[in-house]
């Protein structure tokens, strides 16, 4: 049986899989595209983006002060200060003039401040009376007094000695002894003789530490 050229001995052709262009994501712009006014998509995109965030200012943040320690935490450890509870003993004899005017205070202290508490315009925020008290009873109330307003926080203060205008021979012993007892508690910075209207240089204003 003779062949022609179109039997059935022709090889098949090959099957090929049908081949789909790639899409892009959701979203992103086509090759060329533009916005309604002629813009690249993109150059709109970032135009739009500066527009909206234009009046936008970046908050100003406080610096950080740290908190003062709690009133508790400050008055224990004015509590736990050290103090002179033993102060100097009863004086022999006075040695300052009823009066005289007296003037203290440790290095360290500002002009300014000595100069208001000389005229009085620190607040008194506290005041003993030592009148009628002998050197023995003055001195431990004058502890207690000192030690009860350094507790309370207290700054300025008013004790009243008198001038000892009727102690005779004596003089002024108690303002001589109140002289010397503030000089050497630890927690008075300075002390002055008070202006006429708080009793003279029959009394004294006291700047206690912080």
């Amino acid at each position: 049986m003779a062949l022609t050229p179109d039997s059935d001995l022709t090889p098949p052709t090959a099957m090929t899989e049908p081949r789909h262009p790639k899409r892009k994501p959701a979203g992103t712009p086509s090759d060329g595209a533009t916005a309604s006014d002629g813009t690249p998509a993109s150059d709109a995109d970032a135009l739009a983006f500066r527009a909206a965030v234009r009046d936008v200012r970046p908050l100003r943040v406080a610096p950080k002060v740290p908190p003062p320690p709690p009133v508790r935490k400050r008055r224990a450890a004015r509590a736990a200060a050290p103090t002179d509870v033993e102060l100097p003993g009863p004086l022999v004899a006075a040695d300052v003039l009823p009066e005289e005017t007296l003037s203290f205070h440790r290095s360290g202290v500002r002009e300014q401040v000595l100069r208001r508490l000389r005229r009085g315009l620190l607040p008194i925020e506290a005041e003993l009376d030592l009148h009628g008290h002998d050197q023995a009873r003055a001195r431990e109330l004058l502890a207690e007094f000192l030690a009860a307003a350094r507790a309370r926080g207290n700054r300025c203060l008013r004790i009243i000695h008198g001038k000892g205008l009727r102690s005779g021979s004596r003089g002024a012993i108690l303002k001589s002894a109140v002289n010397a007892w503030l000089r050497h508690h630890y927690d008075v910075l300075a002390f002055t003789s008070a202006k006429g209207i708080d009793g003279g240089t029959g009394a004294v204003y006291v700047l206690l530490r912080a």
